[in-house]
């Protein structure tokens, strides 16, 4: 419960005190800025490791998908949220394309191939659902071709855009193939996102109270880690612009701490040889990300008449591209092993390199 007054601690004095410690004296100073820079870091991170110790709870009541399901949905359906705040608060066409794009690299490439390294060099080989990953890899390669290319190319706009008619269309389109993949998810297809028997008798004996209690403290502190990172995404700017590193490092920086808590959890899933739990973590947060930010970016420009770019330049295309297909072949077999993970962790590698030298 300390993480919990800690998180939301600190959310009131940024509320009630923010424009005096967020003052650009204090932002331009490099030293005050390390500070809050480290005091804001300090307490995501002991709320992030709440929220871990919440899901793990709800995993071993629950059983997969449903456990890594909340996990994922609280963190995304939060960081929607807040995206859609800073879309409705000011001038930010490109703030969707940038987390989409962000997302992707750091937990397809980045995580994944963090966890396949650390279960590889565990346990050698790790078995998984196949079809389950390759039920997720079939919704994630559309939506993220139409999300982040697809604008790019249309010649309906100039600009990296969709017309009314294709953010219409689009929108309506990614929400229900998304509730369509839930459904199948949570429905009459939930064996294929579960590897291994699992104890039906055991998971219905579970008191309900028990769940909601979890439910409860696992929002609770994950609410604090997406509020907090609007803050935080204020002191990397200012002290990225004092020290003239590039502006894109703000965005990668902030994704990588909103999903810290489904990070470290597909991490520790890794270690303990429950890849299945790791694969529906992060193919989970990558097409939960995409079906909830593409609508929302969406509805919020057709609403407000603002400009909503999606497109990437060509780097980055490319740089999504060879990320889909080698997630396709890495889950194209019944088994993972350290060399998929290296891979993958050399294209995360190219992706920060081109953050800071494009």
């Amino acid at each position: 419960m300390k993480h919990l007054i800690a998180g939301w601690g600190t959310v009131l004095a940024f509320q009630f005190f923010g424009d005096s410690l967020l003052s650009k004296g204090n932002l331009d100073s490099v030293p005050i800025g390390l500070l809050l820079f480290a005091w804001i870091l300090g307490v995501i991170l002991w709320c992030a490791f709440g929220v871990i110790v919440a899901a793990d709870h709800l995993a071993e009541m629950l059983g997969e998908p449903y456990g890594t399901l909340i996990l994922t949905l609280s963190i995304v359906g939060i960081e929607v949220m807040l995206i859609s705040a800073v879309m409705l608060g000011g001038d930010a066409p490109t703030v969707g394309r940038d987390t989409m794009f962000a997302v992707m690299m750091i937990v397809l490439n980045g995580v994944i191939g963090l966890s396949l390294v650390i279960g590889g060099l565990k346990h050698h080989e790790q078995d998984y659902s196949l079809p389950g990953a390759s039920a997720f890899l079939s919704v994630i390669i559309p939506l993220g071709v139409i999300a982040l290319i697809l604008p790019a190319m249309t010649t309906s706009t100039d600009a990296p855009t969709l017309s009314t008619t294709q953010a219409i269309l689009f929108a309506g389109a990614t929400i229900v193939l998304y509730v369509f993949f839930l459904k199948i998810q949570t429905g009459r297809h939930r064996d294929l996102f579960v590897h291994g028997a699992s104890d039906e008798h055991e998971l219905e004996e579970v008191n309900s109270r028990t769940i909601g209690k979890w439910v409860v403290l696992l929002l609770a502190g994950a609410i604090p880690i997406v509020l907090l990172s609007k803050s935080l995404d204020k002191v990397v700017k200012a002290e990225i612009e004092l020290i003239g590193a590039p502006i894109a490092l703000s965005g990668v920086l902030i994704a990588l701490i909103v999903f810290t808590p489904e990070g470290i959890s597909a991490l520790k899933a890794a270690s303990k040889n429950q890849l299945q739990r790791t694969v529906n973590l992060c193919l989970g947060a990558c097409l939960s990300t995409l079906g909830l930010t593409l609508p929302a970016v969406l509805i919020i420009g057709l609403i407000t008449g603002e400009q909503v770019i999606l497109g990437l330049d060509p780097t980055g295309q490319v740089l999504v591209a060879l990320t889909l297909l080698l997630s396709v072949v890495t889950f194209s077999g019944p088994r993972t092993t350290v060399l998929e993970g290296a891979v993958h962790l050399l294209v995360f590698f190219v992706y920060i390199v081109l953050v800071f030298s494009p």
